[in-house]
Formats: structure tokens, sequence, C-alpha cells
């Protein structure tokens, strides 16, 4: 079972009237979605959900989709882009100058335990000399193929990097980003439009999820009395983790971002959902 966590449209708006992109996100625990124009990149229509429980399998999530799918009539219409975005701890980031395309697996296997029949991808990372080396749910692939023709998917953590060093282009100082979910996030650290670190962590309590960050500060040499954080994702200044974070790290913000979609909606923040936003 699914419960809504935000679903909003803005209506009257007829099937031929704009060109749309639509970027559809999913994980284990939950699947969103936003309908944006083409030329303006202005949002037509945003939904996420957030199963009650995390989904055990993939072949589980595909099950969850289509049923989602089938209730979601905004997803059943032609669009000029489908962006499918994949968001599971089921990659690592490979130098491009060290990079072999026969060596796929390999790259994964010092990291996390791949099958036998995994399909494996990769993308190159748009604004770095990277390729993100990653495992998607071919079945859930398969499954939108079905419903929209061809369309381009990508790792989570392609699209979050990507992002975020466009976000940091005119800033010189380290910027340290930290995007989080409800049981994992992610650290991303950038000076100079470098990636100088990412890693993605679990964590079950907010004393564990203030060890990864003050350690990656710690490995880093930056100091907590003088280095800003940036929080992007599910975390709000009423939060436990906002909260003990703050008592050990200085300057604690959220990433700013303009998105007027939002800013009349108490039950979602411009500064989440980065990444299947346009």
């Amino acid at each position: 079972m699914t419960k809504t966590k935000v679903q909003k449209t803005i209506n009257k708006i007829t099937k031929d009237t704009y060109s749309k992109d639509v970027s559809i996100q999913f994980s284990l625990g939950g699947f969103s979605f936003c309908i944006s124009n083409s030329i303006t990149k202005e949002i037509q229509h945003f939904t996420t959900h957030t199963f009650e429980e995390p989904i055990a399998t993939p072949e589980l999530l595909l099950s969850k989709i289509e049923e989602l799918f089938n209730d979601f009539k905004a997803l059943k219409q032609d669009f000029d882009t489908v962006t499918v975005i994949h968001q599971n701890n089921l990659s690592t980031l490979v130098p491009t100058p060290l990079f072999n395309e026969n060596e796929l697996k390999v790259y994964l296997e010092y990291n996390i335990k791949t099958l036998t029949n995994d399909f494996i991808a990769f993308d190159s990372l748009s604004q770095l000399d990277i390729k993100n080396v990653y495992v998607p749910y071919i079945n859930i692939n398969n499954f939108f193929f079905q419903q929209f023709g061809e369309f381009e998917y990508k790792h989570y953590s392609t699209v979050l990097i990507d992002k975020l060093i466009l976000h940091s282009k005119n800033n010189s100082e380290k910027q340290f980003f930290v995007n989080v979910a409800e049981t994992s996030f992610d650290i991303v650290v950038i000076e100079n439009s470098k990636l100088l670190f990412y890693n993605s962590f679990s964590y079950n309590t907010k004393e564990d999820f203030i060890y990864y960050i003050l350690f990656t500060a710690e490995q880093l040499k930056l100091n907590p009395e003088k280095f800003l954080l940036y929080f992007i994702g599910d975390v709000e200044k009423d939060s436990e983790i906002y909260h003990i974070t703050y008592q050990y790290v200085r300057n604690v913000d959220f990433i700013n971002l303009d998105i007027p979609f939002f800013d009349q909606d108490k039950d979602i923040s411009n500064h989440s959902h980065y990444t299947t936003l346009p």
C-alpha cells in the first residue's frame, strides 16, 4: 500500500498547448515524477509517493510501479523526452582515463555484490571526465519502454553530481552537500567545479548520520567550525538530523533553489526532490 506525500497539478493545460518532458525517479522506497515545459522548464505537474514499507526486490517494485502507473493519468500522454532515474546503491564512479567498457562488472565488484545475470550500464557525467557504472532495474526499464517507446535512463547519482557541479560553477570554495533520503544519504564535495568526494551512506539513527559527516570532513581536512554544509532532500529544520548536524557543524544551510511551483505548498520544500526536477 502507498501513501501520497504530495500531489500537485496545474490545471487547464490542454494536451497540445506546449511541449512536455517527464522525469521519473524510483527506488525501493518510493516513486516520483515531474512534468515540465520542454522550453521554459516550468513545472506543470509533480507527484511523489512514499511506500509504507520499502519494497524487498526489483520484481516486487515493478509490480508496484505497474499498479501506480495505472492510477497516474498525467503519465498517459505523449512527451518530447522521457528520463528515467534509477535510485539505488549499486553504483561506482570511475575516472574516464581508467575506464574500460569491457570491465564494467569488475568495477562494481570492488564495492557491491553483483549477480551473474545482472545487466550493468554506465553514464558519462556531463560536467566531469568520469563514468558512473551501475546496475539499473532492467525489468522496470522494459516496462517504461512498453509505455513510452525510447527514453533516456540514468543513475540518480549522475544527475545529482551533474546538477551540483553546475550549481557550484561560480564558487571556488569547497562546498559540502548532503542529499538526504529516509534511510540513506549522499555526500558530495566540490571545489572549483571539480568533484573532491562522493559517497552514499546508510543510517538508522541520527548518531550514524553525524558520524559519517564528521568522518568525511576529517578525511578532507575540513574544519566543522568553518566549512558550510548545504542540505538537499528529505530534511527540514525541525528534524533530528538537522539538529544534531547543527550541534557539530557551525554553518548549516539549505541549497537555494528558485522553484515558484512549490512556494505555496507546505508539504514540500524547494530543496527536496532535487534530482527529479528539471
